[in-house]
């Protein structure tokens, strides 16, 4: 089909959004074809851009037999509108009117001119109904729904929030490196790299080491916001192989309670900021409404959080002391039940279920570490660093770890080091909670799971 039919053009794409605004005349807007009604005597096109959607109309014009005086340009115009397939990305010239009739915005575009900028095939691969996968499959299609475009819009204010929050605190953002000389935390998890002359890299599961760098660096405060891998067989709905980490370090702390006061008053700032500017349209087109948390969060150790779980009619079955998922939606039902609240911190957590150079209280021999748990899933690790290289060594054997291959990580602290902490934090984890999803797929731009690498 003809790829173009002209009219006078208008050289200043209009976004769609600012429409409204705009006084009745001429106008061009760009996007992509999402419906077609082809009737005998008007065509209507829904046309939608990055910012919305709008109505065009075009008063249909049917070839009569035998009638040589017909307007040739009007016939082109219909034609192209009858054979326009979803998902064609054109530039329409028209005249803008306003209508309070017209549902879609309360304005209409009459069509003057098309300019196709590539047509789509007439049959597209995935429907609204398809399966997850499928449409993991034509994620670039799938992407083009108006609540999928809002995730995105709501991640970019929630990380945006989350860097204002930081920078106006003057905290420092490092870029630390994805490709590492030697396991971070253990050989588990993690993804072997082919290196230069027959050397093995691995992909840093977590900047953790680096994090803590900074701090005997001398940084002070620091954040990041970037990839992390993990070599990990999961096929959860809150897992994947690569993921977007959010990760912060402060030093001169007490205990992990600064860590955990700095993190809510991020987490209260970085949500205000998403219902602010995106709460009604999440209200719309996910039937959630953006509660901004309270602070402080509540706190609840370990071993009294299994009791309250137990006295709900849940027994955790985990033999290392620690909650499984369904212990932790009792204990976040438990939560919001008694205070109100979608998040809550478990705090005190054994060594034998922690990292090695979390910091123990001497009194309790408990580590001073929380997780934090939003809406019944963890989406939060945090901690006080144990900062004295004798006491990193010991506890470093305690985990069976040989302490010569952490030797890159143990010489940070023997030239000095400030007591710190900090958390790593999921990203997709966050945005599905807040907007009630279910997998963390629907929330990823692009997933990478176990069976998954395209597209």
């Amino acid at each position: 089909m003809a790829g173009r039919v002209d009219s006078p053009l208008v050289s200043e794409r209009v976004l769609v959004q600012q429409l409204q605004a705009r006084p009745d005349g001429p106008v061009s807007v760009s996007g992509w074809v999402e419906t077609v009604r082809d009737q005998k005597k008007v065509q209507f096109v829904i046309l939608r851009d990055e910012t919305g959607a709008v109505q065009l109309v075009n008063p249909a014009t049917r070839p009569i037999e035998g009638d040589t005086e017909q307007d040739a340009a009007a016939l082109a115009l219909t034609d192209l509108i009858s054979n326009l397939a979803s998902g064609t990305f054109l530039t329409v010239t028209g005249e803008l009117k306003h209508d309070e009739r017209v549902k879609l915005g309360g304005v209409e575009i009459k069509i003057g001119a098309l300019d196709i900028a590539a047509a789509a095939l007439p049959e597209t691969p995935i429907a609204a109904d398809s399966g997850l996968d499928k449409r993991m499959d034509w994620r670039f299609i799938d992407l083009r729904q108006r609540r999928n475009n809002l995730i995105f819009r709501v991640q970019t204010t929630l990380e945006h929030a989350m860097r204002t929050y930081w920078v106006e605190r003057d905290y420092i953002e490092v870029h630390s490196p994805k490709l590492m000389a030697s396991p971070s935390e253990s050989n588990a998890e993690l993804f072997e790299v082919p290196y230069f002359e027959e050397k093995t890299a691995y992909l840093a599961q977590s900047p953790q080491f680096f994090k803590q760098m900074a701090q005997v660096a001398g940084f002070g405060k620091i954040f990041e916001i970037a990839p992390a891998f993990r070599a990990d067989p999961s096929f959860t709905s809150r897992h994947a192989t690569e993921f977007t980490s959010i990760d912060a370090e402060i030093s001169w702390i007490d205990s992990h309670e600064d860590v955990a006061r700095m993190q809510e008053e991020l987490l209260q700032s970085a949500i205000q900021a998403v219902a602010d500017k995106h709460g009604a349209e999440i209200q719309e087109l996910f039937g959630v409404e953006v509660q901004v948390p309270a602070i402080p969060f509540p706190r609840i150790p370990l071993a009294e959080a299994r009791e309250i779980v137990a006295a709900r009619g849940y027994e955790v079955p985990r033999t290392d002391g620690d909650l499984d998922p369904e212990g932790e939606r009792q204990i976040a039902a438990h939560a919001l039940e008694t205070y109100g609240h979608q998040f809550v911190f478990i705090t005190d957590y054994h060594p034998e279920i922690r990292a090695f150079y979390h910091m123990r209280d001497d009194e309790t021999g408990l580590t001073k570490s929380y997780d934090l748990l939003f809406n019944g899933v963890e989406i939060t690790t945090g901690a006080q660093r144990e900062h004295r290289v004798d006491v990193l060594i010991s506890q470093a054997k305690e985990k069976g770890l040989d302490p010569e291959h952490l030797d890159f990580y143990l010489d940070f602290f023997r030239y000095g080091a400030p007591p710190h902490g900090g958390f790593g934090m999921g990203l997709a984890r966050v945005l599905m909670l807040l907007l009630g999803q279910e997998s963390i797929r629907e929330v990823t731009y692009l997933f990478r799971g176990p069976t998954r690498l395209a597209p």
